[in-house]
């Protein structure tokens, strides 16, 4: 019997190499790398690992190829399982919420009368998100992401590297909510589901050109459950986007981009039955004709001459007139980013406060929105046109009540976006001093949000 060092020698210096025996060696060399590479990363991939495990496995491929505009297709084939209605419930609120662009389709909270309303914009076929993607690309619903919002010119800059990703907006000159394939036209993964909660989850594996690899989190969840926060048991919606950066650093701003009709369809604009109070916001974000942050911050009581003013309630449509250019050039209308300045009573600069409180007189609902984001962008659908139809199923429970279908299409000014989120494209204004740049020694970058509703 040969000894076994003679094998190993034999093994390890062999008259010949085989193709077999290189394969061989090919194996124990990509096992010896993988295991070196995972102790370097543990700290980084571990959290990802324990809570991202079905989509890693469920991922689309890299975006490496989608730099143009393409259907959404190219983000791993969408299929049935990817339009099913996750419906979650509490007392006097349901919720549905589909993977595809991990979105929330539908929002049933009691009006005044104790009749149940549909007070989120949208389809009541979820594949029908697939066509809006593909033509309007309304983002209804949609989580938006990796950097929600714009970015002037595609470009940004990490520790003196410079960065380009796809711009998808204003013929090349910004690019709006991550490209031309971003998180709301992603495939994402349920990895929890409970009777009032679920959460999706994404592995971000350098979508559109971006640094590094990310994983999120959407978590959507109802309560009526009594609190300090909610002492009254109301109805009430929690989302919270959880990211982590796991190879480089790279800019990181999830949001919601949930479209909202308090009077449930039943007017056709929110203009005259809608009040808005964004009580800590006594200052926004100046933009230039597109919309892209000019650097400066500006003052609401001045500019405008004040028709951004929202610090007590007024209705939306108030001072609408006095904003022509506002929400870019030739546009009449609100597409702005408000600052939240926390008052002294609040240490911490990301403390969840109470940010935005929307008010429908037609039915009588009312949305208090409290958040730990820095700013509120809010727009008053200025770009629809009427070519979009209501949902039949509102329209039926608006004849049901008063024997009027109400808005038949979704039309100008006839919604509100509220998106909690950061001081927009702060990557590119360094003076701002916003931090939006993490990577895999940072912690979560969370962005949480509750939407409360009542009655008056």
């Amino acid at each position: 019997m040969r000894p076994p060092l003679n094998y190993l020698r034999t093994f390890l210096c062999p008259a010949r190499i085989t193709p077999r025996l290189l394969a061989v060696y090919c194996f124990f060399f990509l096992t010896a790398i993988t295991f070196l590479a995972v102790r370097m990363h543990l700290k980084s991939y571990v959290t990802a690992a324990l809570y991202g495990i079905p989509a890693l496995v469920n991922a689309a491929p890299s975006a490496a190829s989608t730099s143009q505009p393409s259907t959404p297709s190219s983000s791993g084939p969408a299929s049935d399982a990817h339009f099913h209605e996750y419906t979650i419930k509490a007392e006097n609120i349901t919720a549905k919420i589909i993977p595809y662009g991990a979105r929330l389709t539908s929002l049933l909270v009691p009006d005044r009368d104790g009749d149940f309303q549909d007070v989120v914009v949208g389809y009541d076929d979820p594949k029908y998100y697939l066509h809006d993607s593909e033509t309007n690309r309304t983002f209804f619903g949609a989580t938006v992401g990796r950097y929600a919002n714009r970015i002037k010119n595609g470009t940004f800059s990490i520790d003196g590297h410079d960065y380009h990703i796809p711009e998808n907006e204003n013929g090349g000159k910004d690019t709006l909510h991550g490209g031309f394939i971003g998180y709301d036209m992603r495939n994402w993964t349920v990895t929890a589901h409970s009777d009032a909660s679920v959460t999706f989850t994404l592995l971000d594996q350098g979508f559109e050109n971006f640094p590094g690899d990310v994983i999120s989190h959407a978590t959507f969840s109802v309560s009526t459950e009594r609190s300090a926060e909610n002492p009254k048991g109301l109805p009430q919606l929690t989302t919270k986007l959880v990211s982590l950066s796991l190879t480089e650093k790279t800019p990181i701003m999830l949001a919601n981009h949930i479209y909202w009709s308090l009077n449930a369809f039943q007017n056709e604009n929110v203009l005259k039955d809608t009040t808005l109070q964004l009580p800590l916001s006594k200052r926004f974000i100046g933009g230039d004709s597109i919309l892209i942050p000019t650097g400066e911050i500006l003052d609401v009581d001045t500019a405008f001459e004040g028709a951004l003013d929202f610090t007590e309630a007024k209705l939306i449509g108030k001072d609408i007139e006095k904003t022509t250019g506002l929400c870019g050039g030739g546009c009449t209308g609100y597409d702005t980013c408000w600052i939240t300045d926390r008052p002294a009573a609040y240490s911490a600069s990301d403390s969840v406060v109470p940010s935005v409180r929307l008010a429908s007189d037609k039915t009588g609902i009312s949305l208090d929105v409290a958040t730990n984001q820095g700013a509120i962008q809010i727009y008053t659908c200025n770009g629809q046109n009427g070519t979009i139809a209501t949902k039949e199923s509102q329209a039926k429970r608006n004849k049901a009540k008063d024997g009027n279908s109400g808005a038949t299409h979704v039309n100008k000014y006839g919604c509100v976006v509220i998106e909690t989120e950061d001081w927009i494209d702060g990557i590119n204004n360094p003076q701002w001093g916003r931090d939006q740049i993490f990577g895999p020694d940072d912690g979560p970058v969370v962005n949480f949000a509750t939407y409360q509703f009542g009655t008056f």
